[in-house]
């Protein structure tokens, strides 16, 4: 018996990673299946938005880092580990609460943590040891980091106005806005950095799991990746302007400024590079092999914790379905507008070329702030490339988005409880307590457009919004309030 012990040993093992593999799979596919719609929100913002194309190469570059450490699985064996079923269910109640305030990257980042938790639950944590580096690559799938924007765009905007000042070039700003005699420029999203950001921090990652093995070293590496781009972009706006300042025109200083840009980040990608080969630890020899064997696991153990861990990831999704059940579509309401020195055009005005109407979205009780924001982005479209502005009209402040051509632009404003509501947690937080009771108020977001025309200057979009403010604020008012 000892002497055939050692031979079944190598022969069950041989069956439990293909069961195990297969169990993996399906897993796989079911929570896909269960994620899709984060999934689909991922992809389309990377087709997108130019901050987060590099995504299409994370799985290929997240293949390639599981290859290279192939060798650390010589003599692992799959080890269910039903305890990541708890950390999935905890995951799942992180994705509740996510949907619940509406916010997409939460959704996704804990879709992608449960998707992590569900490997571990399968394969075990040894074999999730040692594919670390792959498996936390993957959360650069996440198009994170949109929230930044506004803080980037202060940023950038500072380093601009502080480097006009050091120089004695006057100037003019208006929080996005920076006029100096060779005419305005306009920070606008895509000049915030957010993409050399995004960008540098998975190439940073890239680099650190192949080059270093230190933590402290890969550590350092991120933060540099992290802060340099940051700086880097606000000299390249700073650069930008002060071409505009002696060419002496703000419009060709901007024609090419995001080739610009890539040029120069790539400059400070590559110095970041060569200055951290001398500290590389990428030549040492790889960590060698386990040498110890562990008893296979049972097929029977697999698939019940494989099964445990779903059913535990599944939980807050059927909740979120259950209180989604109960609501429905937004109501769109047409609002006649004012003359105002225009001609009625059914509900819309005619305003010299200019054809302007408002409508009001009528949301249920039980919608998420998540279902308002991205039927605002549907109306609005999210190309980074326009130019977004606020603009104060009574009590509400409105969002104001123009296209690139200045064909269309269109200014939106939420309300909520009978009041003016922003995007903020607060926001969200309320309407979340709203979703679950169904009750205490109604979302209601106020749309006017502007089609063709001169209307796209910020004076005159204010100007209309002061004109036609009163009544759209009072309907909106009114329906929010109701249940």
């Amino acid at each position: 018996m000892s002497l055939a012990h050692p031979a079944a040993v190598p022969a069950a093992r041989d069956t439990t990673w293909p069961v195990a593999l297969a169990v993996l799979g399906l897993g796989l596919l079911a929570l896909g299946w269960t994620f899709a719609e984060e999934a689909l929100a991922a992809v389309t913002t990377w087709d997108n938005s130019t901050a987060y194309n590099h995504c299409w190469l994370v799985l290929p570059v997240a293949g390639w880092l599981a290859w290279q450490r192939r060798h650390r699985l010589a003599g692992l064996q799959p080890q269910p580990m039903p305890l990541a079923a708890l950390a999935a269910l905890l995951a799942g109640i992180g994705w509740l609460m996510a949907e619940r305030l509406g916010i997409m990257e939460g959704r996704q980042l804990t879709a992608m943590v449960i998707v992590e938790c569900f490997i571990i639950a399968v394969l075990g944590w040894r074999i999730g040891k040692a594919m670390a580096a792959p498996l936390l690559y993957l959360f650069f799938l996440v198009p994170f980091g949109a929230f930044l924007v506004p803080l980037l765009q202060h940023v950038t905007a500072w380093f601009i106005v502080s480097g006009l000042q050091l120089l004695g070039i006057p100037h003019y700003h208006d929080a996005f806005i920076i006029e100096i005699p060779a005419g305005t420029f306009l920070v606008a999203e895509a000049c915030a950095g957010l993409r050399f950001i995004i960008a540098a921090l998975a190439f940073g990652a890239l680099y650190a799991f192949v080059m270093f093995r230190s933590p402290w070293r890969r550590l350092a590496v991120m933060m540099l990746a992290l802060l340099v781009p940051v700086v880097a972009n606000g000299f390249r706006a700073l650069g930008i302007v002060l071409l505009g300042h002696y060419l002496g025109s703000a419009e060709a200083a901007a024609t090419d400024h995001l080739v610009y840009g890539w040029i120069f980040f790539s400059a400070v990608i590559l110095l970041l590079v060569l200055a951290g080969l001398p500290f590389r630890e990428d030549t040492a020899s790889p960590p060698s092999a386990p040498a110890v064997l562990h008893r296979p696991a049972r097929r029977a153990a697999l698939l019940a914790s494989a099964a445990l861990c779903c059913a535990a990831a599944l939980a807050g999704p059927a909740v979120a379905v259950t209180i989604d059940q109960a609501g429905a579509a937004p109501h769109s309401i047409q609002v006649p507008l004012s003359a105002g020195g225009c001609q009625p055009e059914g509900t819309a005005l005619r305003c010299g070329e200019d054809l302007v109407e408002a409508r009001l979205l009528v949301f249920s009780p039980r919608t998420t702030w998540g279902g308002v924001t991205a039927e605002r982005y549907r109306l609005t479209g999210s190309n980074d490339e326009d130019a977004i502005f606020s603009v104060s009209a009574g009590d509400a402040r409105w969002q104001v988005r123009r296209d690139g051509e200045a064909t269309r632009t269109i200014a939106t404003a939420a309300w909520l409880g009978g009041a003016p509501a922003g995007d903020g947690l607060r926001t969200r937080l309320r309407q979340a307590m709203n979703s679950l009771r169904g009750a205490h108020g109604s979302p209601v977001l106020a749309v006017v457009t502007w089609q063709h025309g001169s209307a796209g200057q910020r004076p005159s979009i204010q100007g209309r919004l002061q004109e036609q403010m009163a009544e759209l604020a009072q309907r909106a008012s009114e329906l929010s309030q109701r249940d």
